[in-house]
């Protein structure tokens, strides 16, 4: 068994499909195969189901996978390590958050504090987020929404209102509050299952016994202001972009939506068994030790 053989059955354990992980590995399918088997004779035992093309993690092939995993995050951890006790910076950190917007301001203002680090930043949804931490891709994640795992531990950063954003001349522009049932017809412009406002959305309306009707499904949140200011629907929308002044580039109305727990839960999330680089280190005292939003609406329901 070697690391490469262990390497490849990682990634085609995380896709469960050969011809996706032969092209993210860029290798040939064949030649995959041929390893994936070998791994198997080698441990005596199929750590895969095949169903025609397809193939599925079986029982042995999940168990095995976890120790994999942890090997492979050691020996990423020792080279990490080795990288920065040689290296006259100091490391580098890398962060995952479901919207970029999030983030910019604290890692903007860390990397003016030590301009050594190498910062990197990724955007990801909450299940890429939890699997790039297991896998010790990331230092980091700014998580909206939980993130599962019992090797991860997390700090709130903030809090804050989410308000709904609607087109300006739309019947609401001009209100200061409504509820759910209020807007049940109206379409709705938000992000595909995965992201944190789809799920509050459904959160919301499943409280009323409602579907949200949708006019466009997205994996881009930031984008979803310019299209409500175009008239393609009313959607959720972080106070933050508010009160960073996004309304005056993008144009909407601001309504509060009357509902309990429409709010956001800014968390930062890391793996404990991960190790970190002095960039890491000083990133997280940083961006706890500060208010991570400067400007925020008042919560209107606790």
């Amino acid at each position: 068994m070697d690391l490469l053989q262990l390497r490849y059955f990682q990634v085609v354990a995380r896709h469960e499909h050969i011809s996706r992980a032969a092209e993210e590995l860029r290798v040939a399918q064949p030649s995959l195969s041929r390893t994936i088997a070998r791994l198997e004779a080698e441990l005596g035992t199929p750590l895969f189901d095949r169903e025609g093309r397809r193939i599925r993690l079986n029982q042995y092939g999940a168990i095995f996978l976890r120790h994999a995993e942890r090997a492979l995050s050691e020996l990423d951890d020792g080279r990490r390590a080795l990288r920065g006790a040689r290296d006259t910076g100091l490391g580098r950190v890398s962060v995952a958050s479901e919207t970029l917007l999030t983030i910019t301001h604290a890692l903007g203002s860390f990397r003016a504090a030590y301009p050594r680090a190498d910062v990197r930043l990724y955007q990801s949804n909450a299940e890429e987020m939890a699997r790039q931490l297991r896998a010790g891709e990331v230092d980091f994640c700014v998580a909206s929404q939980p993130l599962t795992g019992s090797n991860l531990e997390s700090i709130q950063l903030a809090r804050e209102e989410v308000l709904l954003a609607v087109p300006r001349g739309h019947w609401l522009d001009g209100r200061e509050s409504v509820t759910i049932p209020e807007i049940a017809d109206e379409p709705f412009v938000t992000t595909r299952p995965g992201h944190w406002q789809r799920a509050l959305l459904d959160r919301l309306f499943a409280a009323e016994g409602l579907r949200p009707l949708l006019s466009c499904e997205g994996d881009e949140p930031a984008s979803s202001q310019d299209m409500i200011s175009a008239g393609l629907g009313i959607g959720l929308i972080p106070a933050m972009s508010r009160q960073t002044g996004t309304d005056a580039i993008v144009p909407v109305a601001w309504v509060h939506l009357d509902a309990p727990g429409c709010h956001r839960l800014l968390t930062l999330v890391w793996n404990r068994d991960t190790y970190l680089a002095e960039a890491a280190l000083r990133f997280r005292e940083f961006i706890t030790s500060r208010p991570f939003m400067t400007h925020r609406l008042p919560d209107r329901h606790p």
